[in-house]
């Protein structure tokens, strides 16, 4: 019999929930994966999209202006449709709908999951909502509000939370001049579990030796003051004054709209290899909200909030969406990203290649020394599974040379 030839099914529509890098960077992969039928993305914010990592820093210092964030797209997806200043509020997978906040509904053939994280917030005693001096850093909107706090005269600053963020905010509020910036965090050390102790120590040094204080091992009982807060009362039963408190205690994934569609949403949306959702392979998930087994390691799926994640998911979950909707028969090879992140604080830098959290228990110092810059391997099973270089330029470029190392390495699930 004569093999009957393939004929690509007739472009539909694409709906792309969320507007931040992911949902830019979905697009213009279904483009470049030879997506031809409509394309739309959704948004809660105003903005096109924009470069995040820089508003705990240079936004939030001052020294840079908005559009200078702001993402070019691609010529190849100029003719996308942007609703922006609306979100996804609810999904009918079965029936290829999504329902948008204000009452409309949009039908799909194909649709990409990329609405991201909301900071978590604390659910403590006292004064909160706008003008209660609590803040976040996640938006443009976010960093605006809280730099025009920092530069008040005589501002005392607490920052909850002491990972990423959290020493991000508490650096920058020091460059600006805050005299009183202390850091509180229920671990015993600054970024403990994504460095582990080694490079947390070196850390919370150098932050200390720029007038950064910290109240770690003890946690937030609530807040004093009438409407605005005037302290933080911890749970060992100091209170710390404050004008202005940072909440940096981790993210919320953004999948209630997801709810009723049978999905495992216990944290992110959890995918197969090829970042489809849930036994519907006309939906793909990208960004900090797939929880995604990476080949890499060890398979067992993980969400990663990394700056690298949302360009390496569009690409990987675009070839797979396409090849669905056209009715090829090829697919993409399991996803087997190198994640990869840093974070400016003060004058030095932290950079990273690899998953160092799954090599904790085996941490060396492969150059320099932890008194001053230094770059360390975190190994799993006797194999480098990630580096991180702490300190000025030449240790973050020798950070780099371990990258091609890492790449080359086989995927342990094939």
């Amino acid at each position: 019999m004569a093999e009957t030839a393939h004929v690509p099914r007739s472009p539909g529509r694409v709906v792309v929930a969320g507007a931040s890098m992911g949902g830019l960077r979905a697009a213009e992969q279904l483009r470049a994966a030879g997506w031809t039928g409509a394309i739309t993305v959704i948004g809660d914010e105003p903005h096109m999209p924009y470069n995040r990592p820089p508003l705990s820093k240079d936004v939030l210092a001052g020294k840079v202006p908005f559009e200078s964030l702001a993402f070019t797209p691609r010529a190849s997806a100029a003719d996308v449709e942007w609703r922006l200043g609306t979100t996804a509020a609810s999904a009918r997978l079965d029936e290829r709908l999504v329902g948008l906040d204000d009452g409309t509904e949009l039908a799909f053939d194909g649709l990409v999951v990329a609405t991201g994280m909301r900071p978590r917030r604390l659910r403590c005693d006292g004064p909160s909502g706008p003008g209660s001096g609590r803040h976040t850093v996640r938006t443009l909107a976010d960093a605006r509000g809280l730099r025009d706090e920092l530069i008040r005269p005589g501002v005392r600053v607490v920052v909850i939370g002491a990972g990423f963020i959290g020493c991000e905010v508490a650096a920058t509020a020091k460059g600006l001049g805050v005299a009183e910036v202390t850091v509180v965090d229920p671990e015993p050390l600054p970024m403990l579990r994504p460095l582990g102790e080694l490079l947390a120590r070196a850390l919370h040094r150098r932050h200390q030796e720029r007038g950064v204080r910290f109240a770690l091992g003890t946690g937030v009982a609530g807040f004093e003051g009438e409407g605005r807060v005037t302290g933080v009362v911890l749970t060992d039963g100091t209170v710390l004054p404050a004008d202005v408190v940072v909440e940096s205690v981790g993210s919320v994934a953004n999948t209630e709209w997801l709810d009723g569609n049978g999905l495992d949403l216990s944290d992110g949306v959890l995918t197969d290899e090829r970042l489809c959702v849930g036994g519907h392979p006309n939906v793909v998930a990208v960004g900090d909200v797939a929880r995604f087994p990476n080949a890499r390691y060890d398979g067992v799926p993980r969400r990663v909030e990394h700056w690298s994640i949302p360009t390496d998911t569009a690409k990987h979950a675009a070839k797979s969406l396409v090849a669905h909707l056209v009715g090829s028969a090829a697919q993409p090879e399991p996803f087997a990203p190198l994640p990869t992140f840093w974070s400016d604080q003060h004058e030095f830098r932290l950079q990273s290649f690899g998953a160092p959290a799954l090599g904790i228990a085996d941490v060396r110092v492969l150059d320099g020394d932890p008194e001053g810059d230094v770059l360390v391997g975190y190994h799993r099973d006797d194999r480098l599974v990630g580096v991180v270089a702490l300190g000025g330029p030449a240790t973050t470029t020798g950070a780099a040379r371990y990258r091609a190392q890492l790449l080359a390495q086989p995927a342990l699930i094939s």
